[in-house]
């Protein structure tokens, strides 16, 4: 599991916990079955009204991306593209057809089968941007219907709030203040689930699921610039170092640690 999503999920339990036994004297207190029916039914029934039926059921699947682990594969992607550079530059077609035959990128062999086509870098770039521009679009969208459903969770709590507060209305002419503060306790519930819906459960999803998507596009344009620079017959040294830019943060960027050994030798040759 996601080493995030999983510190998340407890901490969201914890407070929740928390909250519920420092603020009642039961736990079930807050709960209120017909409210959490409301919010949850209203939620997916607007989902489906506003979207078409095979995009909702794509995006389910999703919901696992958030508790799964996902791989970097930029360093792999990095030492194949200089690999092929290199057989490139020596202009070992043959052996640079091997190579991307074993790749397990379909982009990056895209790429590097239009420059073995002597494709024009220009048009090899075009599809490209064309690829990575579908991606983009296809996965926010897909984050988009979480962002829609944390929009209408809240919306469905104060519907069913205010079934159950045309129910306390109901039983006002009792005159009971017992009953009436039952009944308004449980009106209240349905807003509660509706807040916790769309802001811990679907608002982060879509967060993580834009998030992905932002580390994709990184990772494709780095295959996209390597690619181009294959193309223009860069030498491999420097499309190895171009690309490294891409996955390297600021510290390694502005200043690197030095092994302790180094570290005093430097301070040995100081001081004398």
């Amino acid at each position: 599991m996601n080493a995030s999503t999983f510190i998340g999920i407890i901490a969201s339990v914890l407070l929740l916990v928390c909250v519920i036994l420092l603020s009642a004297d039961s736990a079930m207190s807050f709960v209120n079955l017909p409210g959490l029916i409301i919010v949850l039914a209203g939620t997916l029934a607007a989902t489906f009204i506003s979207y078409p039926l095979r995009e909702v059921v794509r995006v389910v699947r999703l919901v696992l991306v958030v508790f799964r682990r996902e791989d970097d594969y930029a360093e792999e992607d990095i030492q194949e593209l200089v690999a092929m550079a290199r057989l490139w530059f020596k202009g070992d077609i043959r052996a640079v057809e091997n190579a991307l035959a074993e790749t397990r990128n379909p982009f990056l062999r895209t790429g590097v089968q239009l420059v073995i086509d002597n494709t024009r870098e220009e048009e090899i770039v075009d599809l490209l941007h064309w690829r990575i521009a579908r991606l983009k679009a296809r996965e926010l969208a897909e984050a988009q219907i979480f962002r829609t459903m944390a929009a209408y969770a809240p919306a469905f709590g104060m519907i069913g709030t205010l079934v159950g507060l045309v129910d306390m209305l109901d039983v006002m002419q009792v005159g009971d203040i017992a009953t009436i503060g039952s009944r308004m306790a449980v009106a209240l519930l349905s807003t509660l689930y509706g807040i916790l819906l769309a802001n811990l459960v679907c608002k982060p999803i879509a967060v993580k699921l834009e998030r992905r998507t932002e580390q994709r596009l990184i990772a494709m344009n780095m295959v996209m610039e390597g690619v181009s620079l294959i193309a223009r017959r860069r030498v491999p040294s420097f499309i190895e170092e171009t690309l490294k830019s891409f996955v390297a943060t600021p510290p390694d960027e502005i200043r690197e640690t030095l092994p302790r050994s180094a570290r005093e030798k430097r301070g040995a040759a100081v001081n004398a």
